[in-house]
């Protein structure tokens, strides 16, 4: 069955993908416009028993520690695997901030290496489900010698796609169909 062509203000259209976002040296952003609302996302990004449903790298499975809505300097752990080998990942929460509709929603965790995951939910148009999501993987407080490890083995790269896919999986969550 076909579906009527959508102008791009319709509501219907498939979302824009995640677009790269420019935060420095080290950093690793995009942004996606989701149809959810912030609290909404953030209710979902703040519990880590929930982080495979959105995780686009294939590597967070679905057994996590922790609470089950992260506050700031919340510790948790999930279960990853990367290149077939399963490990747990300790984390700590820097940043959790609530969304309203005079600030965005901010969660930001940091892993033993030093490197953090941020994630910002910034409603678009107030009374609407509309938010701008950005996530990022910021290597910049790591160490040179870790760093030049993680770039010679393509980690930014390979972020970089894990996190488009994470980006994409939350407009399809949240979409028309949803």
């Amino acid at each position: 069955m076909s579906t009527p062509a959508s102008s791009p203000s319709d509501p219907r259209s498939a979302p824009r993908p995640p677009e790269q976002v420019d935060r420095g040296v080290h950093v690793v952003a995009f942004s996606a416009e989701v149809a959810a609302s912030a609290q909404e996302i953030f209710a979902l990004v703040a519990d880590p028993h929930r982080h495979h449903e959105i995780d686009g790298s294939g590597t967070v499975q679905s057994q996590a520690i922790g609470p089950h809505q992260l506050k700031t300097g919340d510790r948790f752990s999930v279960r990853m695997r990367v290149f077939g080998v399963p490990y747990t990942l300790p984390l700590r929460v820097l940043t959790s901030q609530l969304p309203t509709a005079q600030r965005p929603g901010v969660l930001e965790w940091v892993q033993p290496t030093g490197h953090r995951w941020r994630w910002e939910m910034t409603p678009i148009r107030p009374g609407t489900d509309s938010t701008l999501v950005t996530e990022s993987y910021d290597a910049r407080a790591q160490n040179r010698l870790m760093r030049a490890a993680l770039t010679a083995s393509k980690v930014y790269s390979r972020n970089g796609r894990g996190i488009e896919a994470s980006l994409s999986r939350l407009q399809k969550r949240f979409g028309p169909d949803d």
